[in-house]
């Protein structure tokens, strides 16, 4: 069944000026303007970021809608897939985000806005420990694109969070997945666009 939603999660004090969301908006813009494409700008508080998101896609047909998410993006894309049942693709995603974040409680600064600060609070962590989930009930409708060479994630744990899944394992590369626009089409056909 085509696509016809497609949402995008940035990942921890990224936003929607990330080369990879601008990449996919504008090839969705090019190739694909008849699906519905949303990147919110996500809160820094993960109950209120997934507030956001489901309360944004209450009304996307399940069963033709996708999402992408990138590093913590990634980590809430597979909760959004969990509860929608919908396709996903992540990308070097955050897997133990709760223990990887809660070294970044503080004061913190956007990626792409530097004079934009935030406040990583402490209830942060325990936020996204709630939204933690076990095994993807249809693991086969999910793909991991990851980098060994990704500086920030290992790539071993985050192999080993999606069994069943279909996993494109990529030898070197970095966090950012700074050559995603090599696999852009393949993600997109993925969730039910193939390129024309």
């Amino acid at each position: 069944m085509a696509l016809t939603h497609l949402l995008y999660l940035h990942g921890f004090r990224s936003s929607p000026q990330s080369a990879k969301a601008r990449q996919v908006a504008a090839r969705i813009a090019q190739r694909h303007p008849g699906v519905q494409w949303w990147c919110p700008q996500l809160p820094p508080s993960p109950r209120a970021a997934m507030d956001l998101v489901m309360q944004g896609i209450a009304a996307w047909p399940r069963e033709r809608m996708g999402v992408i998410g990138s590093s913590l993006g990634g980590f809430y894309a597979t909760h959004v897939a969990v509860e929608t049942g919908c396709r996903a693709v992540v990308v070097n995603p955050a897997v133990h985000a709760a223990r990887d974040l809660a070294r970044h409680i503080g004061e913190q600064t956007a990626w792409h806005d530097p004079a934009r600060h935030f406040f990583f609070e402490p209830r942060y962590v325990d936020e996204l420990r709630v939204l933690e989930r076990g095994p993807l009930p249809h693991p086969e409708r999910l793909l991991a694109v990851i980098a060994k060479g990704d500086e920030v994630l290992d790539w071993r744990e985050m192999v080993g969070r999606y069994p069943g899944s279909p996993v494109r394992l990529l030898e070197g590369g970095d966090h950012a997945l700074s050559d995603f626009d090599r696999h852009l089409d393949d993600v997109l056909a993925f969730l039910g666009l193939p390129s024309r």
